[in-house]
This record gives C-alpha cells, structure tokens and sequence, in this order.
C-alpha cells in the first residue's frame, strides 16, 4: 500500500506546468530575445510629418514628428540628433518623436538635410 504525499515538499520539489511562456509565433524565440520583429520598419507612405500640438499637455506646446521610416533603434538616434538640434528636450513614444516647443520649420528643414521626405502636417 502506497503512502499519499500530504504535502508540496514531500513530493520533492516536482512541479508541472503546460504553460511554455510567452514565445514569438515567428521565430519560436522568448518575446523579450525574439529579433525578428526589432528591425521591422513600421509601415506607412514614407513621409515624416512635422506638427505642433498643445492638446492635454497642460498648455505645453510640443512638436511630434511622425511616420519616420526607420527601424526603433536608428529612431532613437535621430531623436536624440533631433533634440540636440532644437536645444531642447523631448522623448519617443511609440514611434513617435515629440521635442518640447514650437520647432516646426527647424524640424522640417533638419529632416529633409538628412534626406527624409517631411511636410508640415495639421493648422
């Protein structure tokens, strides 16, 4: 006759799980390894639209700049070239540049030195 384990610990630290964790379906790489998606250039027409916005900021004015075709790492770079420009500072947010003040003009004409096709974009 077989004696029952009353507790965790007598059953020698064995513990089962069906769950693998969180894998990218591409690449079957944990999602936090996974390099496929990384360098993945988000889509859309290739155009850098520069605005001006001031909406739930609390009356701050912020300029976004907004479909750079870059994969996120060189994004970063340039907005850190960006606000090294303007002499301010600012932050990306998925995907999208957002220096602190009015910069339109100076933005546009700095992207399209580095060879970006940039339009100012709303009023």
């Amino acid at each position: 006759m077989s004696k029952k384990a009353s507790s965790f610990s007598a059953l020698g630290g064995l513990v089962f799980s069906t769950d693998a964790g969180r894998h990218c379906p591409d690449c079957s790489q944990p999602v936090d390894a996974c390099i496929c998606k990384q360098q993945t250039i988000p889509e859309g027409d290739g155009i850098a639209r520069v605005r001006r916005e001031s909406k739930g900021r609390g009356g701050k004015t912020v300029t976004t700049v907004t479909g750079v075709p870059l994969p996120p790492d060189q994004l970063k770079e340039l907005a850190t070239t960006l606000k090294r420009r303007c002499g301010t500072g600012g932050a990306l947010k998925d995907g999208v540049i957002e220096i602190q003040g009015d910069h339109v003009e100076l933005l546009i004409g700095e992207l399209t030195k580095q060879g970006f096709k940039a339009k100012k974009s709303g009023g």
